[in-house]
């Protein structure tokens, strides 16, 4: 229902009721201005894409922050989110009314990011808002996202070089004997660290030399730590596990007997289990990745790695070894537990051996069986009449 009357002052009232009931009125200088903004508040109903004026005047850190604990993520990436909005998005649009946030500013807010933050990472808090946005224009907060468009700086590629085998044996070496099983087994299976700090004893198979992974311990501020699924549903695997990591873990378990450990499975606040941690603190407690960095970076300094070398590293040197002795890329997906073969590839497709050299083969197969290319170019018309 909708009506325009003229008011004593000489203004025009337009006036409408939404889909909810609620009424809306604007008023105007003139009568066809105010028949002209009814005509587009009626269309809009009818095609579905009315959105209240109201609406958009939520605080964009409310509506984000109902956003982020709404979401089907895990504890850790929910935890991520909230630093990545409060450290670099709620300082400028916080406390801003969402549909009062234009194009033009959120591209401003982009460049000064990228004058303090790496190229991935603004694009990441980028995408986080983004998302946010999409949502409100679902939720008819908004009609638009002032994301659309936004010039991005250029995340170039970061090639993966992995570490060769004397700096690994180094770095176990240099470890205290509490934790170089914790490398080897990093290094011969590619586990991630959380994966590796929540591994216990009963997804050890001694007999048929692997290791399931099916859960990983996960650190988020203000909870203890807890077990909780994988990264992704691929990273459910079964490792073969060389011999070498095989006796590392079994002499690590007889030198440090695993206790039981009280703790959190399934994630914060779901249920206690007492659980044989493999890979434990001295008092007994799981391992904290604070804790752990402490003892890593001594021995990283000792053999010679390069700064920030983390214990991700021993996952791309895992990765290097099965390629380089030929395994397929489906094979390398599944042992490293990747979401697909693309994500492998894209990580690691300079690392596959002789990729150059056949690249030469296949075109050398072709070109040259040519005959021209050993008898020279076949004469033509003007150079026979030259040389008459």
């Amino acid at each position: 229902m909708a009506s325009i009357q003229k008011r004593p002052d000489g203004k025009w009232r337009g006036r409408y009721r939404d889909p909810a009931g609620k009424e809306h009125s604007r008023h105007f200088p003139r009568k066809i201005d105010a028949q002209s903004w009814l005509a587009t508040v009626q269309t809009d109903i009818l095609r579905g894409t009315y959105v209240d004026p109201k609406a958009g005047l939520l605080a964009f850190r409310a509506y984000a922050e109902e956003w982020r604990l709404a979401r089907m993520h895990r504890p850790s990436t929910t935890a991520y989110f909230e630093t990545m909005l409060r450290r670099h998005a709620y300082p400028t649009f916080g406390d801003r009314p969402l549909a009062s946030i234009r194009p033009s500013e959120i591209q401003l807010w982009v460049r000064k990011l990228s004058v303090v933050l790496a190229p991935a990472t603004v694009k990441v808090v980028h995408g986080i808002v983004a998302s946010i946005f999409k949502s409100a224009i679902r939720d008819r907060r908004v009609i638009e996202s002032p994301c659309v468009g936004t010039r991005l700086p250029k995340v170039e590629p970061n090639r993966v070089e992995p570490m060769s085998t004397e700096p690994v044996e180094l770095l176990i070496g240099a470890l205290p004997a509490r934790f170089r099983a914790l490398a080897v087994l990093g290094a011969g299976s590619g586990v991630r660290q959380g994966e590796a700090l929540g591994l216990t004893v009963d997804r050890i198979d001694f007999l048929r030399r692997t290791v399931r992974i099916d859960r990983q311990l996960v650190l988020v501020q203000g909870h203890d730590p807890f077990l909780a699924a994988p990264k992704t549903a691929a990273s459910h695997r079964t490792i073969p596990l060389p011999q070498i990591v095989v006796d590392a873990l079994a002499e690590h378990l007889a030198r440090f007997p695993p206790v039981l450990t009280s703790i959190w499975v399934g994630g914060p606040d779901a249920t206690i289990e007492d659980v044989l941690l493999v890979f434990v603190a001295e008092q007994g407690a799981p391992i904290r990745r604070t804790g752990f960095s402490a003892t890593w970076r001594p021995a990283a300094v000792e053999a010679s790695l390069a700064a920030g070398t983390g214990f991700h590293a021993l996952r791309h040197y895992y990765a290097s070894l099965p390629i380089r002795h030929g395994e397929s890329v489906k094979t390398v997906q599944a042992r490293l537990g990747h979401a697909s073969a693309v994500e492998t590839l894209d990580t690691y497709s300079h690392l596959w051996p002789d990729s150059e050299d056949r690249t030469r083969e296949a075109v050398d197969s072709v070109l040259g069986a040519a005959d021209w290319l050993r008898t020279g170019p076949t004469p033509g018309p003007q150079t026979r009449s030259s040389e008459a």
